[in-house]
């Protein structure tokens, strides 16, 4: 299975667009299409079902991005990827196991 598939479903007025396969550059293009026909509406991307995930694709989904639209099944790397570019995805970031101030004070 080559490329990206792109599965839309709607629930309750949320329309998810769930994501399979390869996102790079070049496919990232049909997922920002598909968002640009959507705009106004609730939309989560998906990418929990990725097989792989190229940083390219990161650059051409950002632009554009409406807040309306939310990010679900990010690995921790593109969560950072996205935050680069201005987009928050929602995650808190969880605080180092100890910060160098915790070691000083002790």
């Amino acid at each position: 299975m080559a490329g990206l598939q792109i599965h839309r479903e709607n629930v309750a007025g949320r329309i998810t667009l769930r994501l399979e396969g390869v996102l790079d550059g070049k496919t990232a293009q049909e997922v920002q299409t598909s968002l640009d026909t959507l705009q106004g509406q609730d939309v989560v991307v998906d990418f929990t079902h990725l097989r792989e995930f190229k940083d390219s694709a990161v650059g051409v989904l950002t632009r554009n991005l409406a807040d309306s639209v939310k990010l679900r099944g990010l690995a921790s790397h593109h969560e950072r990827m996205f935050r680069y570019f201005g987009v928050t995805t929602g995650v808190v970031v969880q605080r180092p196991y100890y910060t160098p101030e915790d070691v000083l004070s002790l």
